[in-house]
């Protein structure tokens, strides 16, 4: 047994984690090992190339792919919403621009609230999940919410605003948000093992995703059958460290914009984000490439040169429509102990060797808006 293994194994069984832990250096993979199970009924565990649901993950993919065509012209920061998506969703403020959707400051109604906890086991979708296959499917799910605030006054955490992105971004192109994730992210990025499968038809490789820590229901009631801008990807840990590759050596969209997913307004400080700018998921500390707009805690403009991806499969996307574990894959690029979060008792283990992690739990606790004025850069 390696000192990584030393390391990681205690950890993964104190937190009873399940999923892949992979660890890459300069370009080597220093450990890459599967923990769990894939399906609890058929007791088929997981694999170091399994599939998981990546959750909110997805949210980094699809604000690559827009500003992949914010490069090519056919969009801009300032693009405003109502300009591309015309007579739909009415109740989304006319001032809504792209930027506001991206850094989750547009304000608009959520149809999957956070803020808002609820039981695991609820049904909270406001459409038969089984209806919501395509993207454009998706605009009767995502009607009748409310504005929450004005456009950019505060940070708060939007589902509802990324899937709103996806439908910027097939009508801007002419091409499915499905098919323009593939084009413009998995395959300059290499990431051979990504697809956004139907929850009521995984193949063999891909995890089932589950709505208790130890228990034998599935999510697959509680998520849309197929996914769009705010999660639902499946991929592989191999697949989220060569996105990590591909992103900083700007085979996605040129290198000036990397700094933008973890920039200065919205670097990860030991109090509280005051803004949230960076664009993503907004998910769980320690920061990953597209999650440093909130709850955060050591997120860096640059990666360092060891990565970790933590491929957690307790069980669905991270939102409260199957709150609980997640199925997901986290990368971080923040160097220091270890801390894999354990979901049981709500708190943090540290590890013992230095590298980056992920986290073992999805979604965080309620995350708060943050309504502090920031003054202009």
């Amino acid at each position: 047994m390696n000192d990584l293994e030393g390391s990681v194994d205690p950890i993964a069984a104190e937190t009873d984690f399940s999923g892949v832990v992979r660890i890459d250096r300069g370009g080597d993979i220093e450990f890459v090992k599967a923990y769990g199970l894939a399906h609890r009924g058929w007791e088929i565990p997981n694999e170091v190339d399994t599939r998981f649901g990546i959750a909110s993950g997805t949210k980094g993919l699809t604000a690559l792919t827009v500003m992949s065509l914010i490069e090519e012209g056919r969009l801009t920061l300032t693009t405003t919403a109502r300009s591309v998506l015309g007579n739909d969703l009415p109740l989304i403020d006319d001032a809504v621009t792209v930027e506001h959707l991206l850094a989750h400051r547009s304000g608009i109604g959520d149809y999957v609230d956070e803020d808002i906890v609820r039981d695991p086991l609820d049904y909270v979708s406001p459409v038969p999940v089984h209806e919501l296959g395509s993207t454009e499917e998706y605009l009767r799910a995502l009607g009748g919410f409310e504005t929450k605030f004005p456009p950019d006054e505060r940070f708060s955490y939007c589902n509802g605003g990324y899937v709103a992105l996806a439908l910027i971004a097939e009508r801007a192109s002419g091409t499915s948000f499905h098919e323009l994730v593939v084009q413009r992210v998995c395959e300059p990025a290499g990431m051979v093992d990504r697809e956004f499968l139907r929850s009521d038809e995984l193949p063999g490789r891909a995890a089932l995703g589950y709505l208790a820590e130890d228990g034998p229901r599935s999510n697959v009631f509680h998520l849309p059958v197929r996914g769009s801008g705010d999660g639902g990807i499946y991929s592989t840990a191999a697949d989220v460290s060569a996105l990590w590759t591909a992103l900083f050596a700007g085979r996605i969209v040129s290198k000036t914009w990397s700094p933008r997913w973890c920039d200065p307004g919205a670097r990860c400080r030991r109090r509280r984000n005051r803004r949230g700018t960076a664009w993503g998921s907004g998910s769980t500390p320690p920061a990953t490439w597209w999650s440093c707009t909130d709850r955060t805690r050591a997120c860096r403009s640059k990666p360092s040169t060891t990565r970790a991806s933590v491929s957690p499969t307790r069980s669905c996307r991270t939102r409260p429509m199957a709150r609980g574990r997640s199925s997901c894959i986290s990368t971080s690029s923040s160097i220091g102990e270890p801390r894999v979060s354990d979901s049981r008792r709500r708190r943090s283990v540290p590890g013992r060797c230095r590298v980056a992690t992920g986290t073992t739990h999805c979604p965080p606790a309620p995350r708060r808006s943050l309504d502090r004025p920031v003054p202009p850069a």
